[in-house]
């Protein structure tokens, strides 16, 4: 059931000033996505500004997006929750449109147990026939997923199927992939990390940074499969600037705004999150100017 293998954008959802979703927009950017060649959309995750999307609305984006994307390439849908409930009813819904499979983020803020995990990971795989990718980034859930829990849900629930590595902890993910066997496709959340990832197996990246560089996320990991390890590490060593800068304030604040500076649509956010900092927006445009990602 394993879902894709390369670089699948977490792919922004573009508002209007007035705080609604431009569909018009939304449009544009998936369009630029394929023709990027990116392998896979990930809709209405974090850097989607799911956590300010209502039901109708995240349910709308990923109708929309699964529409328009029309099986050329895999569509994921984010229909995580910290209720069990909720996360079932999104996955349940999804799974109406078409996707092709569902990214699901540990419960926030309630820090389930390992138990916990294991019984809200198995109610919502139990509750559809879709392949599931955990979302593991205890940085923003205050829960950190431990190998052995990954490795229980995917040896012991057919459509658990692969796991969002977003711990920064390499130690982890070794082990993760040791005790795996096999069993669990791995992803990179980190776009600073993902030849390390790679190397221990992985199969691709879930990128932020593929908003902005498309082609070159992709590259990046297609010419690490096909043996190009030193291609594959200029680009990962040259993104290295452009990566900090996407991430010198909270995603997806600096890349929404350097998808406004590309033209692709406005950069508006919904607060809590609020504007770059001018001081951040010059550093953003510097490297991507350095990666030759063109600004108008």
């Amino acid at each position: 059931m394993s879902i894709f293998t390369g670089s699948a954008v977490a792919i922004v959802t573009p508002f209007k000033k007035d705080g609604s979703v431009d569909y018009d927009k939304f449009r544009d950017v998936i369009e630029y996505q394929i023709a990027g060649g990116t392998d896979c959309i990930v809709v209405c995750g974090t850097t989607g500004e799911s956590s300010t999307l209502s039901h109708e609305e995240h349910l709308d984006c990923i109708r929309f997006c699964a529409e328009v994307v029309n099986k050329r390439i895999p569509v994921v849908a984010g229909t995580g929750s910290n209720c069990t409930e909720t996360a079932i009813y999104l996955s349940q819904e999804a799974e109406k449109y078409g996707v092709d499979g569902l990214l699901v983020v540990t419960p926030y803020y309630n820090k389930a147990t390992q138990k916990g995990l294991i019984a809200h990971y198995t109610a919502v795989a139990n509750s559809v026939t879709l392949p599931i990718i955990m979302y593991n980034v205890p940085s923003r859930t205050g829960t950190n997923i431990q190998p052995e829990t990954a490795v229980y849900l995917a040896k012991n629930v057919k459509n658990i199927v692969a796991i969002k590595e977003a711990t920064g902890n390499l130690s982890q993910v070794a082990r993760l992939v040791s005790l795996a066997d096999g069993c669990l496709d791995v992803y990179s959340g980190n776009d600073d990390q993902v030849m390390p990832i790679l190397s221990l197996g992985g199969k691709g990246v879930i990128s932020v940074l593929a908003n902005v560089a498309p082609k070159e996320t992709h590259d990046m990991v297609q010419k690490y499969l096909d043996g190009d390890v030193v291609g594959a590490r200029e680009i990962q060593i040259k993104a290295i600037p452009l990566c900090e800068a996407l991430f010198c304030e909270v995603n997806p604040i600096p890349v929404k705004k350097a998808v406004e500076l590309m033209g692709l649509c406005e950069g508006n956010l919904r607060m809590p999150l609020t504007e770059l900092e001018p001081e951040h927006t010059e550093q953003l445009k510097k490297a991507m100017t350095g990666f030759g990602v063109k600004i108008q």
